[in-house]
């Protein structure tokens, strides 16, 4: 397995394949979908493999729920695991979130309660994963609207737990902390604060829609459909200058934007990188 460089990526999106192969490549690595590859081959499966002679590539799952109260669906696993083996990512990563119940899958993630069941339940899975694809995988922490009134963990802690237990890598969104803190009325700061950023090998940035609840208060949507928010990118420093530069994703995935807006956006978390590096230098 290999690495992904300590450089900003995008997510693919076809439209954008003939700017990637045909202009200088301004970004370090790109991100798919795995459920976007789980066909039998086709232009999807041709267009990857041209991808991958470019730049490393990391696998992102929306389907697997790891978070779900039944045992993790084979037939997806093993689909999975076939994207893969055949297109070998750097990296592997899914939500905290679960997406199934019974035989029904919904086009959602969503969220799981912090207690001592679901952090046996996620344990396991991961580790059927990890054991199934031989390698490990990374977590993503959730974008939430609401929170459940019998958790007895922190959602920081109950990270950390599943880190722990099953030797697994974290992909700290950041977009994600700054909509869950706003709409669970919590402090943003001090929830990167206490993230454990040792164990952190990608970052997330995306763009969020401002709502209201039904009483009036801020809500935050993780829409992915816009530039990422100034307050995302202060927080985004922040926390690269705890974990230090580390691979970092532009996500944009609803009413996506013409490729050099893309590409603005990676030369942005470059920048922020290249700080954190000049601080570094400058410290030592």
């Amino acid at each position: 397995m290999t690495h992904l460089p300590a450089r900003a990526g995008v997510g693919f999106k076809p439209e954008h394949f003939t700017a990637i192969v045909t202009e200088p490549l301004p970004v370090g690595w790109f991100e798919v979908h795995a459920e976007n590859y789980m066909g039998a081959g086709g232009p999807p499966h041709r267009m990857l493999d041209a991808l991958r002679a470019l730049a490393p590539i990391s696998v992102h799952g929306v389907g697997l729920s790891i978070g779900a109260g039944r045992g993790l669906d084979p037939r997806h696993l093993a689909r999975l695991k076939a994207v893969v083996d055949r297109f070998q990512p750097a990296m592997v990563s899914e939500h905290l979130a679960w997406s199934s119940h019974g035989d029904t899958y919904l086009n959602d993630l969503l969220p799981v309660p912090y207690d001592g069941a679901t952090l046996a339940r996620v344990v396991e899975h991961i580790d059927t994963v990890q054991s199934t694809l031989g390698r490990p995988m990374l977590l993503e922490n959730p974008s939430t609207y609401v929170a459940f009134a019998g958790s007895t963990w922190d959602e920081v802690d109950f990270i950390a737990e599943v880190a722990r237990r099953t030797g697994c890598g974290l992909l700290l969104d950041v977009n994600n902390v700054w909509v869950s803190s706003i709409n669970q009325q919590r402090d943003p700061i001090d929830y990167l604060a206490r993230f454990p950023v040792d164990k952190v090998g990608e970052i997330h940035l995306a763009g969020h829609a401002p709502d209201t609840d039904d009483d009036g208060r801020p809500l935050l949507i993780d829409a992915h459909d816009r530039a990422v928010a100034d307050v995302v990118w202060d927080l985004y420093a922040r926390a690269i200058a705890s974990t230090g530069p580390v691979a970092t994703l532009i996500e944009w995935d609803n009413d996506i934007p013409a490729w050099p807006v893309l590409a603005v956006e990676a030369a942005k978390a470059e920048a922020v990188m290249a700080l954190a590096r000049r601080g570094a230098a400058h410290a030592a």
